[in-house]
């Protein structure tokens, strides 16, 4: 006789993230991003609001810089030189905490006597938002390919081209904020289809507030700017749509891992250090398909981070507004919300991703995912004193919220580099 067990398992996948600011306040002029305007009436007392800005958060936008622009020639493995009593110092901090985390650190404070530390370094995770940042990369390569001569004209089809959501930007639960100049009301709510934003707001949505939909549609973008070229700022709505309707899936999907992969390629990060595989939204899945799955490491990240800082991604300016879109101005999460960090500029991207399965009767929810838990961190922190490193924390601790961790680590490292 046989028996008919059925096993009833409940999979849970959340990409999850938490609200944040980025971007100098002072920066509307400069991006038409219109909730730095709020925030600019914010902090002059104009507007009333529970927002607490960080002291470290209120720098202007000029007074952002690259910090290893002097070191521009030397090659990211000359950076990646262990320090051995520094690593003695960072292995000291995992002792009890789960085998699975992985970092990279390097204390940039003196550029000429840097210091590095690893721990399982080349590990590969699910990267969560931390792939907002290759779309980042690729808005600005794609940029520079139509305007290679002038940066300001990049800038101006930031802040100049409109583009609509569609079914790319949907389903994200997490809302992006709406500030109306003429009633100076704020508004936040989930993207909808009828959406229309600048490619800097989209950008900002991306990266602020960690919208997938927003990162989905800047990508979008980034592949019609590859598609299109000289002709993408003329682009109109209807050509997009039948662009995207008449090409086959497979050239549509071929050229869409190539423009957030080539771009990390030519870094120097391999695709076993940091790819990108789909897109953040179901929507574009009825034109787009996934490809090769997403992968990050603290190695792939700090190569980044380290070219970056050296105005070597995409070119000097490129970088430069990469690193403010990366400026946190608000509530800081996770490692960011250390205490140790108030009075730092903190340019940081968390991400996140979990999956449950409750047949087994095991305690699962959000963060706290008992097939997988990724948790992971980049951050880029400058204190007033000249004190300055970079971090990427990356984690898989099944079963626990790791924020609390992240935020002890960054408190405990920071003490370390500041001895």
């Amino acid at each position: 006789m046989k028996k008919n067990i059925k096993y009833i398992v409940l999979l849970v996948i959340c990409s999850a993230f938490t609200t944040m600011s980025y971007y100098p306040i002072d920066g509307y002029l400069h991006t038409g991003i219109k909730r730095l305007k709020y925030l600019e009436l914010v902090k002059s007392g104009e507007l009333k609001s529970t927002t607490v800005i960080p002291p470290g958060a209120q720098k202007s936008y000029m007074d952002i810089e690259l910090n290893l622009i002097s070191k521009k020639e030397d090659s990211t493995a000359a950076f990646l030189s262990v320090d051995e009593q520094f690593q003695k110092d960072i292995n000291a901090l995992f002792r009890g905490l789960d085998k699975s985390y992985s970092i990279t650190v390097l204390d940039i404070s003196d550029i000429d006597s840097v210091r590095y530390a690893k721990r399982n370094e080349t590990a590969g995770y699910q990267p969560g938002s931390v792939g907002k940042l290759a779309v980042m990369v690729a808005l600005f390569t794609q940029l520079q390919k139509i305007y290679p001569d002038s940066f300001e004209k990049r800038l101006d089809l930031l802040r100049s081209k409109s583009v609509k959501s569609g079914v790319w930007g949907l389903t994200d639960t997490h809302t992006v904020p709406i500030f109306n100049l003429e009633t100076n009301k704020l508004l936040k709510r989930q993207v909808i289809a009828s959406d229309v934003f600048t490619l800097f707001e989209w950008a900002d949505h991306m990266l602020s507030v960690s919208n997938n939909g927003a990162a989905s549609i800047v990508w979008r973008e980034a592949l019609l700017m590859a598609a299109f070229g000289e002709s993408y700022p003329t682009l109109t709505q209807e050509e997009a749509d039948t662009y995207f309707t008449t090409t086959p899936k497979k050239e549509l999907t071929d050229l869409a891992n190539d423009v957030v992969n080539l771009p990390l390629r030519e870094l120097g990060i391999t695709s076993d250090e940091w790819r990108l595989g789909s897109f953040f939204t179901s929507g574009p899945n009825r034109y787009v398909g996934d490809k090769g799955g997403s992968i990050g490491s603290p190695l792939g990240l700090m190569k980044f981070l380290i070219q970056l800082e050296q105005g070597k991604v995409v070119d000097e300016e490129s970088s430069l507004e990469m690193k403010r879109l990366m400026y946190m101005t608000d509530r800081r999460i996770r490692y960011a919300q250390s205490p140790a960090l108030k009075p730092a500029a903190v340019y940081f991207k968390s991400g996140s991703l979990y999956k449950c399965d409750r047949s087994t009767g095991e305690a699962c929810g959000k963060y706290m995912g008992n097939v997988t838990n990724f948790m992971n961190s980049v951050a880029i922190v400058e204190h007033p004193d000249n004190c300055r490193y970079m971090v990427v924390l990356m984690t898989n601790v099944l079963r626990k919220n790791s924020a609390t961790d992240h935020m002890t680590l960054a408190s405990s490292i920071d003490k370390i580099i500041k001895r």
